[in-house]
């Protein structure tokens, strides 16, 4: 099926936050990635969001290139071509974009769209993510609110940020940040709203923070607190009678029941890249480890015993290996 349309999106979106359950959103940088995230999503008979970020997008583009905007359309674009390939409904997401890579990032993708819609083409992403958490609220939502209206004009969805999402991602690294601002705030969750339903026709997700840590971790080091969400969804309600559609960021560790109570809460949308980028991984590791042997020339080659056989160091064989897991 084709990448969603905005109302199909929003129908999506609808549907998670009415019936309590939330899209894996995964992130890619290559066509391997891209491809397994479909297929998943396929053989789940799920549909979903697939999504790219700065650094995704500049892998994307070669390390000769290292252009983040450019890899980012050449992601998308072969998102677009293949998911028409699958019975699932998809959508295009960008991830974390800090406020110093609006211009270089952001806005010109936005700008691809308009371009796009203008010649009667359709959206090249869904949604963008602005991440102003670094910033304090006021300066957060003054970007995000300009960012909305951009958004708003061209029939994309905005994703925003308060408080802050520990560890590292994509070489930002809040693994310092005070233990307060792992916590949103009733107050904070009340001045995004504020903010952003100023801007006619705003529709956005909101990544609300409640002690989530990106990376890598042990069981019992991050304090997921998702009451934190209740909290804020209460005196949203309590004060405007709305309700939040909240996302789910680093949740590699969190437990089952963690996950669920969130969804209670109204997440709909988890993003996935730390579980994602180790499966990839281990694909190749758990081939190499079976294919020892033929990599090394002491099995398999005609030519003679103490050359590898190229049918088993091929990348598309290897790479597969990876898509597979």
């Amino acid at each position: 099926m084709p990448v969603v349309d905005y109302k199909a999106y929003c129908r999506m979106l609808d549907s998670a936050n009415q019936n309590k359950y939330a899209y894996p959103a995964i992130n890619v940088s290559n066509l391997e990635t891209a491809n397994a995230a479909l297929a998943g999503f396929a053989e789940a008979k799920s549909d979903g969001i697939i999504q790219v970020s700065t650094g995704g997008g500049e892998h994307a583009s070669g390390s000769k290139v290292k252009d983040m905007v450019l890899g980012a359309i050449s992601l998308a674009n072969h998102v677009h071509l293949m998911a028409e390939k699958y019975q699932v409904n998809i959508a295009l997401h960008t991830d974390h974009c800090q406020p110093k890579k609006v211009d270089t990032f952001l806005k010109p993708l936005i700008a691809e769209t308009e371009k796009r819609s203008a010649a009667g083409g359709k959206n090249l992403f869904n949604s963008h993510m602005f991440d102003g958490s670094e910033l304090p609220l006021g300066e957060n939502m003054k970007i995000a609110k300009e960012l909305m209206v951009l958004c708003a004009k061209n029939e994309i969805i905005l994703e925003v940020e308060a408080g802050v999402v520990g560890g590292e991602e994509d070489g930002h690294d809040t693994s310092g940040v005070s233990k307060d601002k792992l916590y949103t705030t009733p107050e904070d969750m009340l001045g995004v709203y504020e903010a952003l339903n100023s801007v006619k026709g705003a529709r956005y997700m909101f990544a609300a923070t409640f002690g989530n840590v990106h990376g890598v971790y042990k069981p019992g080091n991050v304090k997921l607190k998702p009451v934190i969400l209740k909290e804020g969804q209460d005196a949203l309600k309590a004060k405007y009678g709305a309700r939040f559609d909240l996302v789910f960021h680093g949740g590699s560790g969190s437990t089952k029941e963690e996950i669920h109570e969130t969804l209670e809460y109204g997440v709909i949308k988890m993003n996935i890249d730390t579980d994602t980028q180790w499966a990839t991984w281990d694909g190749i590791l758990q081939y190499y480890k079976a294919n020892e042997a033929y990599l090394q020339g002491q099995l398999g080659n005609p030519k003679g015993a103490d050359q590898p056989n190229k049918k088993y160091y091929d990348p598309r064989v290897w790479l597969r290996a990876a898509q597979t897991s």
